[in-house]
């Protein structure tokens, strides 16, 4: 969970409801009362903190150190239980099989030009990572430049291309071990093709931005404590001169007096201005600017205070062309004199549509709208006039790139739905004509599918739109094992595209559904606001009222509906379940914000306070957060889901501990013989960069969970 691009109800009452609300009672024994399931022991102790004259309970808290050897002791006996429990599963082996043979395509990245080459990734089918390489010309033969696979012995180190240097000599590639936020960033020879020799390290939420002989990047101090859990404080801004030692860069930005903010700068193409964007979470950024050019020049103030979202997309006549939500929810770019700002022009207005964002490639402007959470993309001239739609293969599915110099003559964007594979397509800047550069050929049958959208009423009486995709001729019965996908919050938007894994429903008389909850970013900012903060239990309202309405349309029925997200959606699946352990029989809460209470305190999580709200800060937040904190409301006895945890160890957006504690505390709650279960993956991280056979495994293990749960039979032919 990152910042994009991560009143309603009645107090509890009186202090005594609220601290009987928190201390739930669950940590009286470590005894379990599932009815056949014998979890591995926790140890229960007697921890509590007094907010706002309320004791909390926290019994499990000692599983926040990741360093200990007896919550390294904890893991190793939750996977021992875990994947025993999944290998007597009937579903899983021909799941697996499955998923192997439909994930076996060749996926082929948008290629990127450089100087006079091409370079782009490319999987063969089941690398664990794809390779990176390069062409002399758009149809020529490839050459391996970069391959991630050579870097670890497990496949769970990344590597991507980030901006080159201005004669094209050198590279920066980021690299990313077992999932981890942390980075390194390398130089790399792209004659040669072999590393420089530069490394910089603790590096964090940045880009590469080079100017001159090297470039702009963002760093956090090393960690005082775990990596991977300790507080993530003073975010700088650096410059590297390329064959300079790390401990040379030169300190271009730090902020002493607030530790907990981000800050991230980039040049324009002309390399004129370096633009600095700060933020303290979702409540949007401020932006400054340094002119290059001048040699005493300090930096400049374009926008302030943090009540607006907004990017640079370029430098213009002698404007900044700037996206912002400034009296504008669904964001509008505005051109901003550099010389006086107060001049200031609308090149493309706000509109019903959200504006997503806008790239300037070949001297001209490609926006990118969201319409009914599906995209629209529009070419314009520099100065917003003669606006032409780019032709989508549909009017359901989402979009990506359009980027490149402004010298391109042609560009690059990628197309994907529900049932149309990721597509690269070339665009041609001179004829304005798509041609398809690269088509996966995946194992299935899309005309066997089909998916539509439905607005269904929220408790509030809002409507909410919805995802809903199956097998065409699916009978309406009630009976059909359904999985319900949602995230809701930090802006992030929800976009039809394709997953080989989503197959192995669909073939299986299965249904996907995927609402657009508030807190997203699918209509604008008035959308996200109403889902943050104060307002965040409409979210999960949202979700409940998806639900209900699977049900009540036929497509499902409780005992074969799961519900499902990650991260922000984590908690979305938390919560839902605390409050309404009746409504499906399976849940899968995946890297969950699982701890309302403390979140604040490990790694980057004070950068979610805008979002969510701070328990230390007031007590409205407080008793908001304490309402639905999954960890906080899990009640002994209760009949919860089915329900199969996910995290990983090297986890350092959401850290591992939000899902020990929950799923420590739901297996000594858990009332019925329904399992809770955690699975934890070692090297792995918040989801990023995971390599191939993590992901063969960790999708089928949760479709046979699911499967298995709601005792949906295995087809004859695949009996045992």
């Amino acid at each position: 969970m990152m910042p994009s691009k991560l009143p309603f109800a009645k107090s509890f009452g009186s202090p005594w409801v609220l601290a009987m609300m928190l201390g739930l009672g669950c940590d009286s024994s470590p005894t379990n009362t599932s009815l056949q399931l014998d979890y591995p022991s926790t140890r229960v102790t007697d921890v509590k903190d007094t907010l706002w004259n309320t004791e909390v309970d926290d019994p499990y808290r000692w599983l926040e150190d990741d360093r200990s050897a007896e919550t390294e002791g904890w893991v190793d006996s939750q996977i021992s239980f875990t994947q025993s429990y999944l290998s007597r599963i009937d579903w899983r082996e021909p799941l697996r099989n499955r998923f192997e043979a439909l994930y076996n395509y060749e996926k082929i990245g948008m290629p990127r030009k450089i100087g006079n080459r091409y370079f782009l990734s490319i999987n063969n089918g089941l690398q664990n990572q794809s390779v990176w390489y390069v062409r002399d010309s758009i149809d020529g033969e490839d050459r391996v430049f970069l391959d991630p696979n050579s870097l670890s012995e497990d496949g769970t180190v990344t590597a991507s291309l980030g901006s080159a240097s201005e004669d094209d000599r050198y590279i920066a590639v980021t690299q990313n071990a077992a999932g981890s936020d942390w980075q390194e960033i390398h130089v790399w020879d792209l004659a040669t093709g072999q590393p420089q020799g530069d490394v910089l390290k603790w590096v964090k939420f940045s880009g590469s931005s080079w100017v001159g002989n090297g470039f702009y990047y963002s760093r956090y101090p090393a960690p005082d404590g775990s990596a991977f859990s300790a507080e993530n404080t003073f975010h700088s801004v650096y410059y590297h001169e390329v064959g300079t030692p790390q401990s040379e860069d030169k300190l271009v930005y730090r902020n002493d007096d607030e530790p907990n903010r981000y800050h991230f700068a980039y040049s324009t193409e002309d390399r004129r201005y370096l633009i600095l964007s700060t933020s303290t979470g979702t409540d949007g950024n401020s932006l400054d600017y340094l002119d290059l050019q001048a040699p005493d020049a300090s930096w400049q103030s374009l926008v302030s205070g943090f009540d607006t979202r907004c990017s640079v997309a370029d430098h213009h006549d002698g404007r900044l062309l700037v996206l912002t939500d400034e009296d504008a929810p669904t964001y509008r770019l505005v051109g901003i004199n550099v010389q006086d700002h107060s001049d200031q022009v609308d090149i493309i207005p706000a509109s019903q549509h959200l504006l997503e964002g806008v790239s300037s490639t070949g001297g001209q402007l490609f926006a990118t709208y969201l319409q009914n959470a599906c995209n629209a993309v529009v070419r314009l001239e520099m100065d917003g006039s003669n606006p032409r739609t780019i032709t989508l293969p549909t009017d359901a599915g989402s979009v990506g790139g359009f980027g490149g110099k402004s010298s391109a003559t042609e560009t690059f964007y990628v197309f994907t739905s529900f049932t149309y594979p990721t597509t690269v397509y070339r665009y041609d800047m001179a004829t304005g004509k798509s041609t398809v550069f690269a088509a996966p050929q995946v194992d299935f049958d899309p005309a066997a599918f089909e998916s539509k959208q439905v607005w269904y009423s929220s408790k509030d009486g809002t409507k909410v739109p919805m995802f809903i995709v199956h097998k065409k001729g699916l009978k309406m019965d009630g009976s059909n094992p359904t999985y319900l996908y949602a995230y809701g919050g930090f802006n992030i938007s929800l976009t039809p595209s394709f997953s080989s894994s989503l197959l192995l429903l669909l073939e299986n008389d299965g249904v996907y559904a995927m609402p657009n909850l508030r807190g997203g970013g699918e209509f604008g900012e008035d959308w996200h606001e109403a889902g943050m903060l104060l307002k965040k239990q409409n979210v999960f309202d949202d979700f409940i009222a998806a639900a209900e309405y699977l049900i009540e349309s036929g497509y499902t029925r409780s005992d074969r509906l799961a519900i499902a997200g990650g991260s922000n959606g984590g908690l979305l699946v938390g919560a839902t379940m605390t409050q309404r352990p009746d409504l499906a029989s399976v849940a899968f809460p995946a890297v969950g914000v699982m701890d309302m209470l403390r979140y604040h305190r490990f790694t980057i999580g004070w950068g979610w306070i805008p979002e969510y709200g701070c328990a230390d800060s007031s007590k409205a937040d407080f008793e908001n957060l304490a309402r639905y904190s999954p960890y906080h409301n899990l009640k002994p006895g209760t009949s919860y889901p089915s329900t199969m945890v996910t995290t990983a160890d090297h986890d350092d957006r959401v850290v591992p501990a939000h899902s020990f504690k929950f799923a420590a505390r739901l297996q000594a709650c858990q009332g019925s013989e329904r399992p809770a279960l955690i699975r934890i993956e070692k090297n792995a991280g918040h989801g990023a960069g995971k390599p191939t056979s993590k992901i063969l495994d960790e999708q089928a293990d949760k479709w046979a969970f699911m499967l298995h749960e709601m005792n949906v039979p295995l087809p004859a032919e695949q009996a045992p």
